[in-house]
């Protein structure tokens, strides 16, 4: 049985190997085990991409790039210490994970949870991302046998678990809230990223939102969907900022395609909007926004802010909000949404406490 101080050990090498992989680089001495593990991760990126064609290769090794600065050796220490003195369970409960598929191994974080609280996991993964979770979880058994008989995946309809976390739509939602009743769960909808925009933000900090928005084509919960902008504020600084994503956005098809159609939706409709050639700016309440679009509202001063931003907290839409310096409270500068911090649970659920609270029945 690993104590939490081997498997966290476990992870870091995870990391290591990861950015030896990511950045051709040697990362020490490798086992043959651990250099065939490697070669299938590689092997898994470039399927990955095949498969799923919203995974381009720059992104997927964005994705992975973050769950390297996430492996940090030190941080992953101070993370696991925060919970005090962690005991191995005696019998370790296997916890079903159903996980999403809209930007590249979005249940790593999950699979970190369960595997490092000393449970096992039991994976259902979505179709759109195959490939990337199990390539990963086999270079950690690679690298620590142990976890070799602690993770299985099903494409069946999952069963014999302790316990299940699942992330899905807001329709998929009520389905798991049905199904799943009688278990001990955390189920997840739909959430979207937040940006506040008060006037005093640099250029830079207009391109950085740009990552925000545009990342993974913003199809992830963290992604910036909506910005609260204050009045008077200078659009064309905003679209100025944007401008070095047009190649990217505007060069992929699929990306570009929805710019298009949502652009016809618009004009049809007559709907007021801002246009740049790849984004469409339009003024609207909902949160979540359709690929290619950013809704914006205007708040006059800082109560209309705090007023406008408690609402959409109070009905669980927002999942991160960016500001400039990170001024807003709860908030993460910009360009920094998508590159959550080990304690940055989704939909703010402390995956970890609930994984050691279910432990102890």
């Amino acid at each position: 049985m690993l104590t939490t101080n081997e498997r966290i050990a476990a992870f870091a090498r995870l990391g290591e190997l990861m950015n030896s992989c990511l950045n051709n680089t040697n990362s020490g001495m490798y086992s043959a085990a651990e250099h065939a593990a490697v070669d299938k991760l590689l092997a898994a990126i470039d399927k990955a991409g095949q498969y799923n064609p919203w995974f381009t290769q720059d992104f997927i090794r964005q994705a992975l790039t973050n769950l390297v600065d996430m492996l940090d050796k030190e941080g992953l220490k101070k993370w696991i210490s925060s919970y005090g003195n962690i005991k191995s369970p005696e019998k370790p409960k296997t916890i079903a994970v159903v996980m999403a598929g809209n930007i590249p191994a979005v249940g790593f974080h999950d699979a970190l949870c369960v595997l490092t609280s000393g449970n096992k996991l039991l994976a259902k993964l979505s179709s759109d991302d195959q490939y990337l979770l199990p390539a990963l979880t086999d270079l950690l058994a690679a690298i620590e046998p142990a976890f070799k008989d602690r993770v299985s995946y099903t494409t069946e309809r999952i069963q014999d678990f302790d316990g299940v976390i699942a992330t899905g739509s807001n329709n998929s939602a009520r389905y798991f809230e049905y199904y799943f009743a009688a278990y001990p769960h955390i189920i997840r909808h739909n959430r979207n990223g937040l940006a506040v925009l008060d006037g005093a933000e640099t250029d830079l900090d207009l391109t950085l939102l740009g990552s925000d928005v545009f990342m993974f084509f913003g199809l992830g919960c963290r992604n910036v969907s909506k910005v609260l902008i204050k009045q008077g504020f200078d659009f064309d600084r905003l679209f100025k900022g944007l401008e070095p994503f047009r190649q990217r956005m505007s060069g992929f098809h699929k990306y570009f395609n929805n710019y298009e159609y949502n652009k016809a939706i618009l004009l049809i409709n007559n709907e007021m909007h801002f246009d740049n050639g790849f984004l469409l700016l339009k003024k609207a309440e909902s949160l979540a926004s359709p690929v290619a679009v950013l809704h914006f509202s205007n708040y006059l001063d800082e109560d209309d802010l705090n007023r406008q931003l408690a609402e959409m907290q109070n009905q669980n839409l927002v999942q991160c909000v960016v500001s400039r310096n990170a001024c807003v409270e709860g908030s993460v500068g910009f360009g920094e949404s998508q590159s959550p911090k080990l304690h940055d649970y989704a939909d703010g659920v402390d995956t970890m406490k609930w994984l050691l609270e279910l432990a102890k029945n």
